[in-house]
């Protein structure tokens, strides 16, 4: 079963002319939803910081370990999957319903190209529901009302937010951001999240000239904080094992685990 509010006009919005982080990521881990701006941009960024295309690799497969975790070990049957992007292969909807046909999932983005795209997003199991919704995460009341048309926020939600609050550039209003969608949802709902920083010991320095160049040429702005500004938006909630790492190592098997200068983890409102 599937359901979408994906107003019209997402492609009258779209601007092709501009290299833009959704197209761009989707070009980094080996999509083809993008155009020669995008190529051209994330070459460059590629060539100032080579391991952009680990962190965008990592990033994609943290979410995989942690969805399958949520669903199959602590029994999570909703997610609210804030910043979707492109679809690419096995997104959130794919994952948990493998685990759990009758998951549900809304996706939240404002990003025009994902727009276009939504409606490949919207192929879930007959037992469950994929939903999406077109909102930006600057407005968290907007996102929990029409997300509460297809979730019960009564009940346990895990919130997904990766690769997302780098793109609110003030902290404060990250936070806060944080703190009102993780308010509106109840005791044994989980945060996922991952941010990119430029911790020295997660090999982050390169993230700053490479973010330069991004928000000179490319949209929207983004950039990169501190572990511990990054470990302040899990303030009330309890951090699960192993914690904020890396998310090339969050759970990961010995063999496939990676350094990347992008934090990651989960953790459950109490």
């Amino acid at each position: 079963m599937s359901e979408s509010h994906t107003p019209p006009s997402g492609s009258a919005r779209l601007n092709t002319g501009v290299a833009h982080n959704a197209r761009v990521w989707n070009y980094w881990i080996g999509g083809k939803d993008n155009y020669e701006v995008d190529q051209q941009v994330g070459e460059h960024v590629a060539g100032m910081f080579p391991i952009i295309r680990d962190i965008a690799r990592a990033d994609r497969d943290f979410l995989g370990r942690a969805v399958s975790f949520l669903a199959g070990e602590r029994g999570v049957r909703q997610f609210l999957d804030i910043g979707t992007g492109l679809p690419t292969a096995d997104n959130t909807h794919e994952i948990a319903q493998r685990v759990a046909p009758d998951s549900r999932i809304v996706y939240v983005d404002n990003d025009p190209i994902v727009l276009v795209h939504a409606r490949t997003l919207l192929t879930g199991t007959h037992d469950g529901v994929t939903a999406y919704i077109d909102a930006d995460v600057h407005d968290p009341e907007a996102i929990l009302e029409r997300a509460g048309q297809t979730l019960d926020l009564t009940r346990p939600v895990a919130v997904m937010m990766l690769g997302i609050l780098n793109f609110v550039l003030d902290t404060d209003k990250a936070r806060d951001i944080v703190r009102r969608v993780m308010a509106a949802v109840p005791s044994g709902s989980f945060l996922v999240l991952t941010h990119p920083t430029f911790d020295d010991e997660l090999g982050g320095a390169g993230q700053i000239p490479a973010m330069k160049f991004w928000n000179e040429n490319a949209t929207p702005p983004i950039t990169a904080r501190s572990g511990a500004d990054i470990a302040a938006f899990f303030d009330g909630l309890e951090l699960l094992e192993p914690g904020m790492v890396s998310c090339g190592q969050w759970r990961a098997d010995a063999g496939s685990a990676v350094l990347v200068p992008q934090y990651g983890a989960v953790a459950v409102k109490p």
